[in-house]
């Protein structure tokens, strides 16, 4: 295993790690007494982390420290260094990253496609194993992901499942609250334009960013010095 990333290669490392403490509820196992007390947790229903603005409580200190975020302070501690995205937690930054890098950690064991996260490769991975998971409430029938079910839903049950069109592209959205996270995320006015790393251009909506990095995914950059390979990375 090799990486351009420091954090990848710690993930890949913790992956062998000896899980010395067994779950006596189930065949789990885990690499540190905290990581089983907490799973058991999941097992038992208890909820020691409770919060002391409101009557939730959590599993772990972690669940308890992002829900403060989201629901009371409102703070996005980890901000990135090359545009104005923040975020409440880690994991989304270093997702966040990667659309700067271009760095895709997760490869797929039987076909070229690598992911950016880990979640996505797993959605991709039902291609192949052919596993439909997510069911059409109003037919019943199924899908390896729940993207294409929803487009499903539109298309066929349209009477029946209310549709938000975007103002400004041709997304389709079920929900109205869904077509709000869709403009905040990806058509609000951002004040400190996003530079392209492959051109001169600069962008203040996120959506039209997007749509130009499109434009240099087919460029193929870098040529082998011995040889006359051509890849885009």
């Amino acid at each position: 295993f090799s990486s351009v990333s420091l954090s990848s290669l710690r993930r890949h490392l913790n992956s062998h790690s000896e899980k010395h403490h067994m779950c006596h509820l189930c065949p789990k196992a885990f690499r540190t007494a905290t990581l089983l007390h907490n799973h058991v947790n999941t097992h038992t229903g208890t909820k020691p982390y409770k919060c002391s603005e409101c009557d939730t409580a959590f599993v772990t200190r972690g669940e308890l420290s992002r829900h403060r975020r989201y629901k009371h302070t409102l703070e996005k501690p980890f901000k990135c260094t090359v545009c104005e995205y923040s975020s409440v937690e880690a994991s989304k930054m270093r997702r966040h990253i990667r659309s700067h890098t271009g760095e895709r950690p997760y490869p797929c064991e039987l076909c070229p496609y690598a992911s950016k996260d880990a979640y996505k490769l797993k959605r991709h991975m039902l291609t192949h194993t052919g596993e439909k998971r997510y069911e059409c409430y109003v037919c019943q029938a199924r899908f390896t992901q729940s993207g294409t079910m929803k487009i499903h839903m539109l298309q066929k049950h349209g009477e029946n499942v209310p549709k938000h069109q975007c103002p400004h592209c041709s997304t389709f959205l079920s929900r109205k609250h869904d077509l709000g996270v869709h403009l905040r995320n990806l058509h609000s006015y951002m004040e400190e334009a996003v530079k392209c790393r492959d051109c001169e251009a600069a962008f203040h909506e996120r959506y039209a960013f997007l749509q130009h990095r499109k434009t240099h995914r087919k460029e193929r950059r870098f040529q082998g010095a011995q040889c006359s390979c051509t890849c885009n990375q």
